[in-house]
């Protein structure tokens, strides 16, 4: 059973994410689990997301972006009122923030932080100097 599409493929916030990801060396889009995610081999980032509250409530978060993250940089980054851990991804160390609140500078240091993480050497070689 195919999951349903869970985003508007016209909303500005998700063309923010793509413009940033795609410029990254062979990153690729592709919908999965009803969301899209960014990838060249494996995949460095998802457009929404949702978090799961020990009460049980499912809070979702339609214009997040999860990204995987070094260890002492997400411990930073979930100190910010925006961030949330995801369910299911979250056990593996990836965060999610809203990226209406992110500046254009801070969506591209998180996107190729985690692509760094995530993409070849080979391609992370790739990346314009200073990033």
């Amino acid at each position: 059973m195919a999951h349903p599409q869970m985003f508007d493929d016209d909303d500005p916030v998700l063309e923010r994410v793509r413009t940033i990801a795609l410029a990254l060396p062979e990153a690729q889009e592709k919908v999965s689990h009803g969301r899209p995610t960014f990838y060249t081999t494996k995949v460095f980032a998802y457009y929404g997301g949702a978090a799961k509250h020990v009460t049980g409530e499912i809070e979702q978060h339609p214009h997040s972006v999860l990204v995987l993250l070094d260890p002492m940089d997400a411990e930073v980054v979930l100190e910010r009122q925006d961030s949330f851990v995801p369910m299911y991804l979250g056990p593996s160390g990836w965060i999610g923030l809203e990226v209406e609140e992110l500046s254009d500078d801070e969506l591209r240091e998180l996107l190729v932080d985690s692509y760094r993480n995530t993409a070849s050497a080979t391609l992370v070689r790739r990346l314009p100097a200073g990033e």
